[in-house]
């Protein structure tokens, strides 16, 4: 026998709540995006470091602990997302943090935005409007 008890109603969900959840979830996926790309910065400062001195890096390297601090925050903002929304849509979301990545790296390093790139990005905006569009049913 199981000692663990599931309740036969499920919470009900304000929309709007919901929707709030959705949005901080989008705009933490900017969050993510700038920690990656302060978590690159604060890397490139890394000459031929081993374990340890990563260890260390991260926490006397400006940029390396901005950048986890960052995602520090973003988990903050996911958990108290998570309270409204379901976790099918809003983890998903996260992916559009690899869209703002590949768009600021562009700019930021001066990385090349070929074609099959561009095609990813939309490959990725579309996934995530489908599920959530899929979610007000």
């Amino acid at each position: 026998m199981s000692s663990i008890t599931v309740s036969p109603d499920a919470p009900v969900v304000d929309p709007h709540k919901r929707r709030q959840a959705a949005l901080i979830v989008a705009s933490c996926t900017l969050l993510i995006a700038v920690a990656q790309l302060l978590i690159k910065i604060g890397a490139n400062r890394l000459s031929h470091a081993g374990l340890m001195a990563t260890l260390i890096g991260i926490f006397t390297i400006p940029p390396l602990f901005a950048g986890y601090g960052l995602y520090g925050v973003f988990t903050v903002l996911f958990v108290y997302a998570l309270r409204h929304g379901e976790v099918s849509v809003l983890y998903p979301i996260i992916a559009l943090g690899y869209v703002w990545v590949a768009i600021l790296s562009a700019f930021v390093f001066h990385e090349t935005m070929n074609p099959l790139k561009v095609v990813a990005i939309a490959i990725i905006v579309a996934g995530v409007a489908v599920l959530g569009w899929g979610s007000k049913s």
